[in-house]
């Protein structure tokens, strides 16, 4: 008999450890929410434009496309260092 309430003492144990990591990942991910997430998605949506585009123009060889896009680069670096 005093294995099965071993058993108990295991599968509690077991069960609290789970709980604990579930309450230390809940912790975790609300420590590092942002203070406003849409400014935060708008500036990453930014970065990944910015990323598009620097590949857009290393490609490019027509000049007025190259225009067009580093103008389109400098729209996007102003944005993100007024954080608009």
């Amino acid at each position: 008999m005093s294995d099965a309430g071993e058993g108990l003492v295991d599968a509690e144990a077991r069960l609290q450890e789970q709980m604990d990591a579930r309450e230390h990942e809940k912790r975790r991910r609300t420590a590092g929410k942002v203070a406003d997430p849409e400014k935060h998605r708008a500036n990453e949506n930014l970065r990944l434009a910015r990323a598009d585009l620097s590949t857009q123009l290393e490609l490019t060889a027509n000049p007025t496309r190259k225009k067009s896009i580093a103008a389109a680069i400098e729209e996007i670096d102003r944005r993100l260092a007024g954080g608009a």
